[in-house]
């Protein structure tokens, strides 16, 4: 068997998604996500212009093999682009490999560990109390998680907040153009604030529901222990990307300052971005996806190290990711030993035309179907009903103008 075609697909069904389409000369074909959320096209590029005629004439089943020959044949290596470029191919490849096996893909992984994958949804609110009411809600449609985001007063905008009860929708949707829209940032304003919030969801909704609260590197190392060791009587399951990722020895000072769980790592893109902090014990759950972090072999490769130092898996799931990257997020959140959670925001009815899949939700999880391969797909026809949109995601800047982190 023989790689013969690699299409790139460039879709905007509400938010732009690139899959990467490999076909065999057995006629067997396989998906993959390569979706960078607003830098879409330079890995588009990076696939049509660099890797596809690499691949044709390939061994499909050869994934290992191919990993490498994409990741150390580029001698630029790593970064956002090139490997989420890399993941789009692997996670195609699994999908072949499944298919032509006959089984779903967990199954190539080491088989089911656990019946269902148990997510988190997002509550929010542009008040406290509007806030503890969403989050109630989640509880009530049967979620085990809930992240918490609420305003915060004297801000216009907070992340995390607006539109997020809706499916597919949030409150960090792209601009709709290539220039982003500005937004105005007060840490001590968010650091007042959020102990209070969770003072608020604690007393409403009582002590066992899981909660959790996403900082989006926002604060220094000092600022993040604060906010761990006020947020402790609230007893988080984590607190998310509390310091930018660049600083990886903050981690050090906020493990020894505060015992709140701690979970990072949408943003890396490799097991050398997160090797120190899992060795050391620095953080609770890595945080990286399929996508991202080069596929489902690279992403494995992470979470097999994260196991051995007692660290749990809670991939980024946000509807940034098209379905394709779910549904291989959720064999690996099958079959691993050492899960912990996985993000979930549900994709608009339009994206789940696009990619028809077989998992489900059910009783606060997700359910991987047993089709061959990951058990999604793209309908080229649909997709080709929502052409690329430009978009940017926002920018930052301080009260005084300083630029930011987003």
């Amino acid at each position: 068997m023989r790689i013969t075609d690699v299409d790139v697909v460039v879709t905007c069904p509400g938010r732009n998604f690139v899959t990467v389409r490999i076909t065999t000369d057995e006629g067997v074909t396989g998906v993959g996500d390569a979706t960078l959320n607003g830098r879409e096209l330079a890995v588009a590029s990076y696939l049509r212009d660099h890797l596809a005629a690499q691949l044709v004439g390939r061994d499909p089943l050869r994934t290992d093999d191919t990993w490498h020959y994409l990741y150390r044949g580029a001698y630029w290596r790593r970064g956002p682009v090139t490997m989420t470029a890399i993941a789009g191919v692997d996670t195609a490849l699994w999908d072949i490999k499944g298919k032509v096996a006959g089984l779903p893909v967990y199954q190539l992984l080491g088989g089911r560990a656990r019946d269902g994958v148990t997510v988190y949804g997002h509550a929010s609110g542009d008040t406290v109390e509007a806030a503890v009411e969403d989050a109630a809600r989640f509880l009530d449609e049967g979620y085990r998680a809930v992240r918490v985001q609420s305003a915060i007063p004297g801000l216009e905008s907070t992340y995390g907040i607006g539109g997020v009860s809706t499916a597919g929708t949030h409150a960090y949707e792209p601009a709709d153009a290539a220039v982003p829209t500005e937004n105005v940032w007060d840490t001590e304003a968010y650091l007042d604030h959020t102990p209070r919030l969770f003072e608020a969801v604690r007393r409403e909704l009582g002590p066992l529901p899981r909660l959790l609260h996403d900082v989006h590197h926002r604060l220094t190392p000092n600022e993040a222990a604060r906010l761990g060791k006020e947020l402790e009587p609230f007893h988080l399951t984590w607190l998310e990307d509390p310091v930018p990722a660049e600083l990886q020895d903050g981690y050090r000072h906020l493990r020894q300052h505060t015992t709140t769980p701690i979970a990072t790592g949408e943003v890396f893109s490799s097991i050398y971005d997160c090797e120190l902090l899992i060795r050391e014990r620095l953080i609770d759950y890595i945080r990286t996806t399929v996508v991202h972090a080069g596929g489902i072999t690279h992403l494995r490769r992470i979470f097999d190290l994260a196991a051995l130092y007692d660290v749990r898996s809670g991939s980024h799931g946000a509807t940034d990711l098209s379905p394709v990257c779910l549904a291989a997020a959720l064999h690996v959140d099958t079959a691993i030993p050492n899960f912990g959670l996985q993000e979930y925001m549900q994709h608009t009815p339009e994206t789940d035309a696009v990619f028809p899949h077989s998992y489900h939700f059910e009783d606060g999880m997700l359910h991987v179907g047993e089709e061959p391969g990951l058990g999604v797909d793209i309908d080229l026809e649909k997709a080709a009903e929502y052409p690329y949109q430009p978009a940017s995601l926002p920018v930052n800047r301080l009260r005084d103008g300083t630029m930011f982190h987003w």
